[in-house]
């Protein structure tokens, strides 16, 4: 991908890993010693509500913050401290799509950055085409069918948003992506005939690519383990992070990472892939669904 000023996307996704990262052995220590998140917050003067945050890698860190915690959780030795702190440089890279924050709501710009970092990208959707997969014209359908009253110019950012987003799936150090998509999306149509045909085109395009697994879980299967509705499990190269499902909402998002509950979708996901046709079965299908149109 190309630079944003100074930093990669794949840097600046990278931040909000390292946030989790840095609050997650943050916490570990906490609770190693034995020390309250009131007792912490004091001692930075702040709030336990802030210390929570910064435990779930929700904030920027402040170096002082950070030199101040790990003398209270008794880090005394040198490498440690040292590396620690670098984390918390890397944490407070700024991401490429802060720039969006017109059109891009605070919740949605965690999920961005954990999109962009994620070495497997494993998805289910029902209602439409998942944004990383939308070409442009269909994107445009979407953002104007979800926002009419938006103006012009609030519609183009959006699309350009989701644009910038599907570079990651072309780039040097592109993730693993695994769809399955519901025959409903891919049916509801989003735009005029030569919008749907295109979309549909592409998709049996971008299927092709080798880091990319596409399936079309069909209507004749019948009920299925979808049941619930769309949702995204990304998993990351570093050891020390859980995998995480998120789940959109209108006005916010669910982001799982207790591994009972990860191991739940993660056995849906399975089902989903299992029991759908396979790569090639489900490019023909999507030949078929563009003869219909």
């Amino acid at each position: 991908m190309g630079r944003v000023g100074d930093v990669t996307a794949a840097e600046s996704g990278g931040s909000v890993v390292r946030r989790i990262l840095l609050g997650s052995q943050l916490r570990r220590l906490r609770e190693s010693r034995g020390i309250t998140r009131e007792a912490a917050g004091y001692s930075i003067r702040a709030s336990e509500s802030k210390i929570s945050r910064m435990e779930l890698g929700r904030v920027s860190f402040k170096a002082r913050d950070i030199e101040d915690l790990l003398t209270l959780y008794g880090v005394a030795e040198e490498g440690e401290r040292t590396a620690l702190l670098g984390l918390a440089r890397e944490a407070n890279v700024a991401g490429w799509w802060h720039s969006f924050g017109d059109v891009l709501p605070g919740w949605f710009q965690t999920y961005i950055g954990l999109e962009g970092a994620a070495s497997l990208i494993r998805i289910y959707e029902v209602q439409f085409v998942h944004g990383l997969l939308q070409t442009e014209a269909y994107a445009h359908a979407v953002v104007t069918r979800g926002q009419p009253d938006a103006p012009c110019a609030e519609v183009e950012r959006r699309v350009a948003l989701r644009l910038e987003r599907q570079k990651a799936l072309v780039s040097e150090r592109a993730p693993r992506f695994h769809a399955v998509l519901d025959e409903a999306a891919l049916r509801r149509p989003y735009g005029d005939r030569a919008v749907m045909r295109g979309q549909l085109k592409h998709l049996i395009e971008i299927s092709e690519q080798p880091n990319i697994t596409l399936q079309v879980m069909p209507f004749s299967f019948g009920g299925h383990a979808g049941e619930s509705g769309a949702f995204t499990m990304l998993s990351f190269p570093e050891s020390d992070l859980s995998d995480i499902v998120f789940l959109e909402q209108l006005t916010s998002a669910l982001y799982l990472d207790k591994r009972e509950e990860v191991a739940q979708y993660e056995r849906v996901m399975e089902r989903l892939q299992e029991d759908s046709p396979g790569p090639e079965e489900s490019r023909d299908v999507l030949r078929g669904l563009l003869q219909l149109i």
